[in-house]
């Protein structure tokens, strides 16, 4: 089998959620969501080249990081390589890591999406979106969203998708403290311990909350004229045992240019809106220092209109 490349280099985005509705507890043992996503354009790059070895080795600028077989890279390509007929071919990856670790902000997770979508190009395994959205599942339940990214409702565990225009991109500023990571898994054990009880349990009570979602017209001017407020479930949780996501929400409610503001996915990064450009730049270079001096590292983001891509 010929390739006509060796070597691609994959886009890599993170996402953050502008709406995050736990709605119930599944018989599959995951939760029942309701959340529009949003890709930004804070992004990893994975650079892939085919080896003759048969071999996965992957490495990365990011020394935290386990790049061993439970790595969602690793997992990926051993998935992939079921479909793959020449089994002298593997992968060589190196992960330019950008997004942050265990920040909800879904870095693993698109990971995973950018290394089904650049294998199945060098490999040439002409798998269709709905095969790959398969294995999308297997890995997480953030991982379909990526295959196409951009704005999208996200149902069932997340796989079920709807895509969302906005009609004008927004720009958003991140703030993570370095030293705090939180597990999902956990943050989801504790919110079904208090709140269980109000949880739903019919199909019919999960379609009228879609519906409800898909009915908040998310436009740019009911964004500005603050008519939309964010909603983050398992902030409810994180905010009052997490000091740097209470701390990152305080600071954004004293920015007056900040349109609206939450904790993204299970936490703890924290982003704020704002209307255009220009004013986010101007707001991000004013304070910068004061997110430092929280312990934040912080980013200067746009929303984009699509997932992983490949340069």
């Amino acid at each position: 089998m010929e390739f006509k490349n060796s070597k691609i280099t994959v886009v890599s985005p993170a996402k953050i959620n502008l709406h995050l509705e736990v709605l119930g507890k599944r018989t599959d043992g995951y939760h029942e969501l309701a959340m529009l996503m949003q890709s930004i354009n804070l992004e990893d790059y994975l650079e892939i080249e085919l080896n003759a070895s048969g071999s996965i080795n992957l490495s990365s600028n990011n020394t935290e990081l386990d790049l061993k077989d439970d790595n969602l890279i690793i997992k990926t390509a051993n998935i992939l390589r079921s479909y793959q007929p020449d089994r002298s071919l593997g992968a060589n990856i190196f992960l330019n890591k950008n997004i942050p670790i265990g920040a909800g902000l879904a870095g693993g997770s698109s990971n995973a999406a950018a290394t089904l979508i650049g294998l199945n190009k060098l490999w040439g395994l002409n798998l269709d979106q709905s095969t790959l959205a398969k294995f999308a599942l297997k890995l997480g339940s953030d991982v379909p969203f990526f295959l196409e990214g951009g704005s999208q409702y996200c149902f069932g565990r997340g796989e079920i998708l709807e895509k969302y225009r906005f009609d004008s991109r927004f720009f958003v500023i991140i703030l993570k403290n370095p030293k705090v990571s939180l597990s999902t898994s956990e943050i989801y054990k504790k919110y079904c311990d208090k709140f269980q009880g109000t949880y739903l349990n019919t199909e019919m009570e999960y379609e009228y909350k879609r519906n409800n979602l898909r009915s908040i017209d998310f436009k740019y001017d009911n964004f500005l004229n603050r008519r939309i407020q964010i909603r983050n479930d398992l902030q409810k949780i994180v905010q009052n045992e997490n000091k740097s996501v209470s701390d990152a929400l305080t600071l954004f409610s004293q920015i007056e240019e900040c349109i609206c503001f939450s904790m993204s996915g299970s936490g703890p990064s924290c982003y704020g809106l704002f209307e255009n450009n220009e004013v986010a730049k101007k707001v991000y270079e004013k304070n910068k220092n004061l997110f430092l001096s929280y312990g934040y590292d912080s980013w200067l983001c746009e929303f984009q209109s699509k997932g992983i891509n490949i340069l």
